[in-house]
């Protein structure tokens, strides 16, 4: 059977954003982008805002903390409808299964030394539940980040701080990882496809002057460490060996890896082209994270095509741009999104092993800074999406802008450049879409 991912085509996604932080604390309010953005309630017209786009594929997330309130209890009541619509409409869900939140019962978070055999049993109950609808997973999206903003920068619980935090969560999240790609596959077997997703990072600027060498080279071989760490590749010869047992990861624990690899069908990649570039300046430390940021660079479609190729490479698996934007005007996202397919596209025809593009997201979001402030909602709108968010007193609008139309234009233009290649849409498919407009009863939110 040809995946999806083997066919020759370019797949046009999109994705919602799916953040959720639950856990509060003083000067600190829960994250749920799914609550922010009213999508808990407005479920149903967003999955039509997907289709209307003309994306194949969704990245979407589930909301852990929501349907698994307690430990072994479950509530599916809103998530069974949210699948059952998957299917009618006929698109493709890439299921995030953690999208940086662990449930407010789990204490101590991703350090909980049960946390990995819990994100497992979570990952293997939705894959057994929606086995009829869903094949395609990102076990951990943006493991890296986790990573920093969980265990150095003490931004995002459990607040760990330094190297000695950055190895613990690194290696509690990755052995997370692996046990539920491994659980996920028991259940799915050769129907599963795994796409793992990190983030681009890239430094520049002065990253050689002699006070930066070591950090820069430090953080470019970091940004690959949990994902080094699922696909077996940490050895005796990793240039992070000394940093992971000088900071508490025992030999027995660096073998568990080793004997217990996973790796991804598809490799993604996110970029931001405004955010994903780090600028080094003589003179001038900083300690990275929101606290205290390096300046970025826009390094645009250079910068993008050096991560594709970067990771396509790394990892010897075919590549996904699985989240892009610029946040900006209607004009700067058409601009980005035009000169980024089309970089994409030339990529792909001189044998770049790139099987989709994905926008993010499909309708603004709220910056993640709304956990630290106690400003409106309003005042942290980010002007990313096909469609934006308006204020009005009755809910959150979806209103469609030209970049939608810009995104379908390309849509279209990569389903008919790769027509000849791919078999017609079987008539099981065609049929649901035709159905559609079957209604569900309101699901709790």
């Amino acid at each position: 059977m040809t995946k999806w991912f083997d066919d020759g085509a370019l797949h046009f996604a999109l994705g919602i954003e799916d953040t959720f932080v639950p856990q509060e604390r003083p000067g600190e309010r829960a994250v749920d982008e799914y609550e922010l953005t009213e999508h808990y309630t407005q479920w149903r017209s967003d999955l039509e805002l997907v289709r209307e786009s003309g994306a194949e594929m969704l990245r979407w997330g589930v909301p852990w903390h929501r349907v698994n309130p307690a430990p072994g209890e479950w509530d599916w009541s809103w998530l069974d409808a949210v699948m059952a619509r998957f299917g009618e409409l006929g698109i493709r869900p890439i299921v995030d299964l953690l999208h940086y939140g662990t449930p407010l019962w789990l204490e101590g978070e991703f350090a909980n030394p049960d946390y990995p055999q819990r994100v497992a049993e979570y990952s293997v109950a939705v894959a057994e539940r929606y086995r009829d609808v869903v094949t395609d997973y990102t076990p951990v999206n943006e493991p890296m980040i986790h990573a920093l903003f969980s265990g150095e920068y003490g931004y995002w619980p459990p607040y760990r701080t330094g190297p000695g935090g950055l190895v613990e969560i690194s290696a509690a999240i990755a052995r997370g990882f692996v046990l539920s790609q491994r659980g996920i596959a028991e259940v799915l077997g050769d129907a599963a496809t795994f796409v793992h997703v990190d983030a681009g990072f890239r430094y520049t600027g002065d990253a050689e002057a002699p006070e930066h060498r070591g950090t820069a080279l430090r953080l470019r071989r970091q940004s690959y460490l949990v994902e080094d760490l699922v696909t077996g590749r940490v050895d005796d010869a990793h240039p992070l060996r000394p940093l992971l047992s000088e900071n508490g990861m025992t030999d027995a624990a660096l073998s568990w890896f080793g004997e217990a690899p996973v790796r991804p069908h598809v490799m993604g990649v996110n970029y931001y082209p405004r955010h994903s570039t780090e600028v080094f300046e003589a003179g001038v430390q900083h300690g990275g994270g929101f606290a205290d940021p390096r300046p970025t660079r826009d390094d645009g479609v250079d910068g993008l095509l050096e991560v594709l190729r970067a990771y396509a490479e790394r990892y010897g698996a075919p590549v996904m741009l699985t989240e892009t934007c610029v946040t900006g005007t209607v004009d700067e996202r058409i601009a980005w999104l035009d000169a980024s397919v089309d970089a994409v596209v030339a990529a792909k025809a001189r044998g770049l092993p790139i099987v989709g593009y994905t926008w993010w997201p499909l309708f603004d979001m709220y910056e993640w800074t709304y956990r630290h402030s106690t400003a409106a909602r309003e005042e942290h709108l980010l002007s990313m999406g096909l469609w934006d968010l308006v204020e009005t007193p009755s809910r959150l609008e979806r209103r469609r802008n030209p970049v939608a139309d810009r995104f379908a234009h390309h849509a279209r233009e990569a389903r008919g450049a790769s027509s000849e290649r791919r078999p017609q849409q079987p008539q099981q498919a065609q049929q649901s879409q035709q159905n559609s407009t079957t209604d569900h009863p309101e699901p709790r939110g």
